[in-house]
């Protein structure tokens, strides 16, 4: 049987102890007299196999002589450290080894008598040019690094694999040229250098045994299993896909190994910093948590016990039982204890996995042996801690991402303070995605919570659209009639004398209220029969062509009509709205430190927003009807603050605007659901439908008797309909008018029954804007109730 692994190779290979017999010879002559005989002794014997000084090219002369090659060895293995070196004679290379210390055998004894030991990854290509860079440093005196590492992966008897790094001594070796060899010049070896790939070029100046190598090899093992498993377990988490690879089961047998626990088991748990429970990730094998098994979710301190708890949650360190019988019997805690033994877990690790200070999730390494896992085994956790929270945080950020993709999509943007349910319900729905489960969004409700709602409108906005828009097209038809009249003198065209007769019409049809689409009808009559007759005219007047294209001048682009004053209205309409929502807006950021709350707003003819107060929108804070008082407060003043900065503006403004301002109190707590269709929220039930149909009627509605709406220019009211909110605004009012923002006066009345709706009445104060100082104006509840207690 020939020496050779590959079917080809730049060496011709002759394993030879001629440098081990050339050191004999030396002490023979020169040492110590016991010294010298033992090694004459051992010259005597090898002269009578010659072929270990020549050369030996067939594996049976080595097995036939294994007991002489022990004794040539000797002092390169010595006995005293057999059963601790892994250590064997071999070629550089290749898998024939022989010589084995007492460690090395048990460790092949171990893997089976059918089990061969290969390096690992080592293929032709890459065999071939590690012999000829061996051959280019040590003949051609090059310093080429070719010592990539080469490894063993032997399994143990039970049954894990081991990883063995391999250290290779070549001292005993020499490289001799035959008359194949090509002799390399510095182009050459720089030429074969930049080309690793080309295994040709590398067998066109080494040719096949073209030179010998003649001796052998020390092969040293050291034990990387630890470092293996830590580089597989790097290499698998840094990969990127799109459900992250930690929750594969190859990862189990890495950690098995790592460990070395042969039935350890592997789980992982989120954490919910929102609903502090920790949740089942959501993946459909492999790293399943041995403590959630078939629940999705549960509450921390339900699920671990004392000392868990305040370790991972509070201390966010490990937590290990070595023991679960000791466990029960010392710690009084049974029930965690003997939830541990039902799940088949006799010693366990529970480790956190924390990120800038933040939990972001626990992980399980569970035995079904006890004192398998304890606080020793717990220390290698630091090791592959940095690896998992860099995967974690990277599953984190990519569910997050694909979580906030699905609340963008399904449900348009969210106010933060209900985000948390959103989010909660787009989770099952990518946990559903992602296990290939069918799961249909549900609708979001909050129930029992506390509706606030306001406006300030623009007074008399749709009449003074309406006037702008008269005005507009007023100036836009006599322009014309001048215009077509100036024609038809210099000009007699029955065209002409027809469009003069239609324009007058026009003129007649808006000098009343206007009808509904009267402006689009204008708009469409200008755009197909004025316009496209004064652009084809020909015409020779200088003065007249020069008023037509002034009159095209000083149209709107967008419509094609004279945009004057509604550019007026529109101007302060949106002056006003920008100025009164970002004062609510702004104001809104310390609303929500009184209690998260839901906030919308909307800008329409004025500004109006609901907002809805309540446990179940912020259920991790305890909720309080102190904090619906302060809420109303809030609500109050900033509607004052709204009115007294339009009262500093509309002296500014390009079109004189007033403003009306509305509060309506709803005492009963309602339900409100956000309609997936409208992407809106809007009150849930027939029961709470009154409530939004009230808040629609209320600001056309009249007082009691009289031809007098309930809102007024200058004043805020107040609608309500139990006796309790009267008291309750009454105080209100009384504080703003000491902080001095309101008038003395204050005005109560019925309202005018609407349709559905009775029974409802108002109060109504008057802004002091010339006195007020919005900066100094700012109120708080608990200054409120040192006045009214």
């Amino acid at each position: 049987m020939g020496l050779s692994y590959f079917s080809e190779s730049p060496f011709k290979t002759l394993i030879s102890f001629h440098k081990l017999t050339e050191m004999l010879e030396h002490i023979a002559q020169n040492d110590i007299p016991f010294r010298s005989a033992y090694a004459r002794s051992l010259l005597d014997e090898v002269q009578k196999v010659p072929e270990l000084i020549t050369g030996i090219e067939n594996i049976d002369t080595i097995r036939q002589n294994s007991q002489l090659i022990s004794y040539l060895l000797s002092d390169l293995f010595p006995t005293a450290l057999t059963h601790n070196e892994i250590k064997a004679a071999a070629i550089p290379f290749h898998n024939f080894t022989f010589n084995y210390t007492k460690r090395f055998e048990n460790i092949l004894q171990n893997a089976g008598v059918n089990f061969e030991v290969n390096i690992r990854d080592l293929d032709e290509h890459r065999f071939y040019v590690m012999n000829c860079c061996l051959i280019i440093n040590h003949y051609f005196n090059s310093t080429v690094d070719f010592a990539m590492p080469l490894f063993y992966d032997i399994p143990d008897k039970k049954g894990f694999m081991r990883h063995y790094r391999i250290l290779y001594n070549a001292d005993f070796m020499d490289v001799i040229p035959t008359d194949k060899a090509i002799m390399l010049t510095e182009a050459d070896i720089n030429l074969l250098l930049d080309n690793y790939d080309d295994l040709e070029l590398w067998k066109k100046y080494f040719p096949h045994e073209s030179w010998i190598l003649k001796g052998f090899g020390i092969v040293s093992l050291f034990d990387s299993t630890t470092e293996n498993s830590l580089s597989n377990l790097k290499t698998n988490l840094l990969k990127t896909k799109s459900e992250p690879t930690i929750f594969e089961n190859s990862f189990e047998s890495i950690f098995r190994s790592f460990f070395k626990i042969p039935d350890l088991r592997i789980g992982f748990m989120i954490f919910n910093q929102t609903e502090k429970k920790l949740v089942k990730p959501p993946i459909s094998k492999g790293f399943i948590s041995s403590f959630l098994l078939d629940e999705k979710d549960c509450d921390c301190e339900t699920l671990l016990c004392g000392g868990s708890y305040d370790n991972l949650i509070k201390k966010q360190t490990y937590f290990t039982i070595s023991d679960v019988q000791n466990y029960i019997q010392n710690s009084g805690n049974e029930t965690f204890g003997y939830n541990l033994l039902l799940k088949n877990i006799s010693s366990c690790i529970l480790a956190p996995i924390v990120k800038d200070n933040q939990l972001l999730g626990i992980i399980e390494f569970v035995s079904a042996t006890p004192r398998a896992l304890n606080s020793i085994e717990a220390q290698k956790i630091e090791l592959i801690t940095p690896f998992l929270v860099d995967t974690i945080e990277r599953f984190n950020n990519e569910r997050d991402n694909q979580i906030e993709a699905i609340i963008q999509r399904e449900y348009t943007t969210i106010h933060p303070s209900v985000y948390w349910k959103f989010t909660q319900e787009a989770q099952k729905f990518y946990d559903s995605l992602i296990n290939q489960e069918s799961y249909t969004l549900k609708e979001i409700v909050f129930k029992d919570v506390h509706p606030l709602y306001g406006q300030i409108d623009i007074k008399g906005s749709s009449e003074h659209r309406n006037e702008t828009v008269k005005k507009d097209l007023n100036v836009q038809l006599k322009w014309l009639l001048d215009i077509f009249s100036t024609l038809n003198k210099n000009h007699k065209l029955a065209i002409v004398e027809q469009r003069i007769f239609e324009l007058q019409d026009w003129q007649l049809e808006i000098s009343g209220n206007l009808k509904a689409d009267i402006e689009q009808q204008i708009q469409r009559y200008i755009g197909t029969e004025i316009h496209p007759l004064l652009q084809t005219i020909q015409l020779d007047d200088d003065v007249i062509q020069k008023e037509i294209n002034h009159y095209f001048d000083s149209l709107d682009v967008k419509n094609g009509l004279l945009y004057t004053e509604r550019k007026k209205f529109d101007e302060a309409m949106a002056i006003i709205n920008k100025k009164l929502a970002k004062i609510i807006d702004e104001k809104q950021n310390e609303a929500q430190k009184i209690y998260p709350h839901y906030y919308e707003r909307f800008r329409t003819d004025g500004v109006e927003h609901n907002l809805y107060i309540g446990a179940s929108i912020t259920p991790q804070r305890k909720f309080d009807l102190l904090y619906l008082q302060n809420l109303r407060l809030w609500q109050f003043q900033t509607l004052c603050e709204m009115e007294i900065e339009h009262h500093k503006i509309k002296s500014q403004l390009p079109f004189p605007l007033e403003v009306t301002s509305l509060i309506l109190v709803f005492n009963s707590p309602i339900s409100i659901r956000f309609r997936m269709d409208e992407k809106r929220f809007d009150v849930d039930g027939t029961y709470n439908a009154r409530y939004e149909v009230v808040k629609k009627r209320i600001d056309k509605a009249f007082i009691k008797n009289k031809k007098e709406r309930i809102t007024a220019q200058g004043k805020i009211t107040i609608v309500y309909s139990g006796k309790h909110e009267e008291e309750e605004y009454l105080k209100y009012v009384r504080y703003l008018q000491h902080k001095n923002i309101i008038a003395p006066e204050v005005e109560q009345f019925e309202v005018q029954d609407l349709q559905g709706v009775s029974g409802l009445n108002a109060i109504r104060v008057t802004i002091l804007h010339e006195n007020a100082k919005p900066e100094k104006s700012k109120v708080t509840i608990d200054e409120f109730l040192k006045i009214n207690p």
